[in-house]
């Protein structure tokens, strides 16, 4: 079954809002893991708008399931991953000053930064994910880097999806084949929500793993976090 890893950034981010420690994010990526996902994601930004590097460090002995640490590669993150060693390292193109992650790599103009990344990681014990758009090409470049898995970058997916399903997931489905016949791993992320979830897992039912937080969120305003997780992983479910 695909996991549901929650990103809890955007709990951080209510924090960072007021200052002091509530919510507490430690708790929070705990109760996450009580309430039934499979693995906690974090991305550090160089500004830590977001999760701080001591947060990081802070989470990482206590999640039980799979911790997931994204973001870009610069040295301070390089630094940060190979000192907690997560489960897994998701390798994201951002610039500094993006507000979210907006593309994937270009793993063939990339080739030699990523493939030297990919093999210090796995040395380290760390399965390596490649952040990278619905391109056939970009996937193979990836698996060609060394590379476990792909992470594909689902914002086109959820922006074309209320018009048209079919259109929206098909990209998604060429990589995602592409994926499978490089013997990679598949992840998925990005706007990922409970309208589009279930039938991107349905189209594509050999996604490892799916990394969505700022929905959740928002949908835990209401609904409550537990209840909330709960929808996420009925969404999973769906056949």
């Amino acid at each position: 079954m695909t996991r549901l890893s929650v990103n809890i950034n955007k709990i951080a981010t209510l924090r960072n809002a007021r200052g002091g420690a509530i919510p507490d994010v430690t708790k929070a990526a705990l109760d996450c893991e009580a309430f039934g996902a499979q693995g906690i994601t974090v991305h550090p930004r160089p500004d830590e708008r977001h999760i701080r590097y001591s947060d990081v460090l802070s989470i990482r002995p206590l999640v039980h399931t799979e911790f997931n640490i994204e973001g870009n590669p610069i040295p301070r993150f390089k630094e940060l991953v190979l000192s907690v060693r997560p489960d897994q390292v998701t390798l994201v193109p951002d610039a500094p000053d993006a507000l979210t992650s907006n593309a994937g790599w270009d793993t063939i103009a990339n080739k030699a930064l990523l493939s030297g990344l990919c093999k210090e990681f796995k040395s380290a014990g760390i399965r390596v994910s490649i952040f990278v758009d619905p391109d056939p090409e970009m996937v193979l470049g990836a698996a060609e880097c060394g590379a476990d898995r792909v992470e594909l970058y689902t914002a086109a997916y959820a922006e074309r999806f209320p018009e048209s399903p079919e259109e929206a997931v098909a990209p998604y489905l060429e990589a995602a084949r592409q994926a499978r016949s490089c013997g990679l791993g598949l992840n998925a992320g990005h706007d990922l929500n409970l309208d589009n979830l279930a039938y991107f897992i349905r189209t594509i039912p050999w996604t490892d793993e799916v990394s969505i937080g700022h929905a959740i969120i928002c949908d835990a305003l209401y609904m409550g976090l537990e209840k909330t997780i709960a929808a996420y992983l009925a969404e999973i479910r769906k056949k």
